[in-house]
């Protein structure tokens, strides 16, 4: 009876253990997903030179940390028996593993808010700790048995390193706050330097001049970098030395191990085989992710050696100070009142006191953790300081640029080098570095170049005057509604293509190639739209033509309607314009006798497909007043005509890039900086010979605040063309007098 228990439980036992051999291949499926992003991160960074390595794909989050939970669940079993040679180093590279993780997504700190901050060291601190202590389980329980437990002393070192990164963490998480705030007001400051310099540059042209505020903004955007900030502080490069040492601990136990058994085939847990591929996943990860955290260190000794001057006074400064901003926000938590609130005085003050003595024990935690990687730093420095001095004599014999200043100058009028943010106490930026930053700019202009929108030139460069965007819409059109509805610059040009693309009797290859050329400008103008609208106030309208041009595009629709079946039903382009018209009246006329809510009683919130219809309706209307009554008006012309228009009216709306640009040259939020600068790059370059262009053509105005809306230029345009009238109607008057006169 006993037997059969006994064969009973080891049956369920194999049954029970059948699936692990799935799960480890779950932890290194989890580990090859996080080595991939490392690899990712790794590769962006060579590519863009960027050898800090800012965390663009592997960053603090909750699905980094979810992988790396999935990828540690070794280290955390204390169930399963794991002491042959291939269970032993996977639990080991595990903690190696994620050591090396850590230091990989240390910058992307920077790019969280305070909030975002917290709550992820948090989540971080946990997991670390739950490693930490199911490995001390572990040992506690097994102690009579250590002497021979395989790669024990790495497993505590590996444990002893992933500690010591989480310190790194909370260091830098309480800097970053600080960092921000400094940075932001050194950044508001150029900013104003770099908009005075801008106003009193008028000998260069539109181009260079944008291309100048392009780069100052790209070199404090890219320094102000909060990833960029943390990659260059003592703690980040720290964690690069420690990745570095626990991964040599690594590759010595695998090795010294392979001397001796086949480290693959020695697994006699229920994981069986497949601890053989967490053991290879996760060392893959391991050697890919020992390339970024060294070279942050690599890139700090060599500016500390470059830059430092050899007076007791600079080395005490850049090595035995710690600066203000590690420890900023702990002085403002002591010195602040509690948010908690209890009335009794004796005990708010007892509270008030241990929370002072708590934070006085963090900030000389903070201290000391600054003060040894600042020492570690000046020992790697000091060691290293004749291979890098050797190593930049042997540069500039072979280069022989003879860079006369510290920082190479972005043009010759102003020196670049202003606009580098730094932290107090940094050493200043290397030449090659900023070189790098300068490079990248005129990379992404060229690359904008090489896409340039060339259908898109050829239309605008067919508008010789500004009056199609007067001439779209005339007054004299009744309205359908007590307020006229208000056009963004998109909804008209996507409603005259519309009906260019319904007229029958047209070339197919001018309607395509009209079709090409908005295509391009559309996504232009609804940049302007969305950049320039600043309140928001025609949000729904720019929906409308948004919504609109997909039909358009896509499907060759107009409100469910085949433009392409309208083309040849129709006889003529009037024919075809009253259809369009009867149908949009007939659409918003019934909203309106239907619609009860009094918030449509404003135009600016009316549904999309009424917004679209007004606007087909008072366009088509016109397009009729203007050529209905001539007979000879043929279908081509009218398409001419249509086009021509548009290309007014695209003209008069691409006269706001240059304003596009430099508005996101300078954006506020400081995590969004950079990306906005790139965008503002590449839209330079695209558009670099429309702008140019366009800056040789006279305005109708010389406010350029009244560029931004399509509503203030054809205000303006109006009210010129009442002015001549008007003006000559006197001077009529006024000869008819004189000839009287003389009579």
């Amino acid at each position: 009876m006993a037997g059969n228990q006994t064969s009973f439980d080891a049956d369920v036992e194999s049954h029970l253990e059948a699936p692990m051999r799935c799960m480890g291949l779950y932890v290194a499926a989890a580990s090859l997903i996080c080595t991939a992003a490392i690899a990712a991160d790794t590769v962006h960074g060579f590519w863009r030179k960027r050898y800090w390595f800012p965390s663009r794909y592997f960053a603090l989050n909750a699905t980094s940390l979810t992988l790396l939970a999935v990828a540690v669940k070794l280290p955390m079993d204390l169930t399963t028996r794991m002491y042959a040679v291939t269970d032993r180093l996977a639990k080991v590279s595990s903690l190696v593993f994620i050591s090396t993780a850590m230091a990989n997504f240390l910058p992307s700190l920077g790019s969280m808010s305070d909030n975002d901050v917290l709550m992820n060291v948090t989540a971080l601190s946990i997991l670390i700790v739950t490693v930490t202590v199911n490995v001390t389980i572990q040992v506690i329980q097994i102690h009579a048995f250590l002497n021979a437990r395989v790669a024990f002393p790495e497993e505590i070192l590996a444990i002893g390193c992933m500690l010591l990164m989480l310190v790194m963490f909370a260091s830098t998480a309480l800097m970053i706050p600080s960092t921000k705030t400094y940075l932001e007001k050194k950044y508001h400051d150029m900013h104003k330097t770099a908009t005075n310099e801008e106003m009193l540059d008028t000998g260069r042209s539109c181009n260079m001049k944008l291309r100048g505020l392009i780069k100052k903004y790209w070199v404090m955007a890219e320094t102000s970098s909060p990833q960029f900030v943390i990659a260059r502080s003592v703690t980040c490069t720290t964690s690069g030395v420690v990745s570095l040492i626990i991964a040599a601990v690594l590759l010595e136990v695998e090795i010294r191990m392979a001397m001796r058994v086949d480290i693959f085939n020695q697994s006699v847990s229920s994981y069986d085989w497949s601890t053989k591929w967490v053991l290879i996943s996760q060392t893959i990860g391991v050697l890919l992710g020992t390339v970024a955290p060294p070279s942050r260190w690599f890139v700090a000794i060599n500016c500390r050696s470059r830059n430092e001057g050899s007076s007791k006074t600079s080395i005490r400064d850049a090595f035995f100070t710690v600066e203000g901003y590690w420890t900023q926000k702990m002085v403002e938590w002591r010195r602040s009142s509690l948010s908690v609130r209890i009335r009794h005085r004796t005990s708010r003050k007892l509270l008030h006191h241990l929370r002072g003595v708590f934070l006085k024990l963090c900030i000389f935690l903070q201290h000391a953790v600054v003060l040894s990687s600042k020492l570690l730093l000046f020992v790697s420095v000091c060691v290293t300081i004749p291979i890098v001095s050797c190593v930049g004599y042997a540069g500039k014999l072979k280069r022989r640029k003879g860079i006369s200043s510290e920082y190479p100058t972005a043009d010759p009028d102003s020196d670049i080098g202003r606009y580098v943010l730094l932290l107090e106490g940094e050493v200043k930026l290397s030449t090659k570095s900023l070189e790098n930053i300068l490079n990248e700019v005129d990379s992404v202009i060229r690359k904008g170049k090489k896409r340039k929108p060339t259908n898109l030139s050829i239309l605008v460069n067919r508008s010789c005057n500004w009056d199609g965007v007067t001439e779209f819409d005339s007054c004299r059109i009744p309205r359908l509604h007590s307020q006229d509805v208000p056009y963004c610059w998109s909804l008209p040009i996507v409603t005259l293509t519309s009906i260019a693309l319904a007229l029958p009797n047209v070339e197919k290859r001018k309607s395509e190639q009209l079709m090409k050329s908005v295509t391009e400008g559309i996504s232009y103008v609804k940049l302007i739209d969305e950049t320039l609208d600043k309140k928001g106030c025609l949000e729904n309208i720019r929906t409308a033509a948004d919504v609109v041009w997909v039909q358009v595009e896509m499907y060759h629709k107009w409100q469910d309607r085949d433009l392409r079946e309208t083309a040849l039903t129709g006889e003529n382009a009037d024919e075809i314009l009253r259809q369009l018209c009867d149908r949009a009246e007939k659409t918003v006329v019934e909203f309106l006798r239907e619609e009860r809510d009094c918030l449509m009683k404003n135009p600016l919130n009316w549904p999309a497909h009424v917004i679209v219809a007004n606007s087909m309706y008072r366009i088509g209307r016109t397009m009729l007043l203007s050529h209905g009554g001539e007979s000879d008006e043929t279908d081509d012309r009218v398409f001419e005509h249509l086009s021509a228009t548009i290309a007014d009216v695209l003209a008069a709306c691409l006269t706001n890039l240059g304003r596009v640009i430099t508005i996101k040259c300078h954006r506020n939020a400081i995590e969004e900086r950079e990306e906005s600068v790139r965008k503002a790059a590449l839209l330079l370059g695209e558009t670099e010979e429309i702008i140019a262009h366009l800056h040789q053509r006279e305005l109708p105005f010389s406010d350029v605040d009244q560029t931004a809306s399509i509503e203030e230029w054809r205000a303006v345009i109006e009210r010129g063309n009442k002015v001549n009238i008007e003006t000559g109607a006197s001077e009529y008057r006024e000869e008819i007098v004189d000839i009287k006169v003389e009579v």
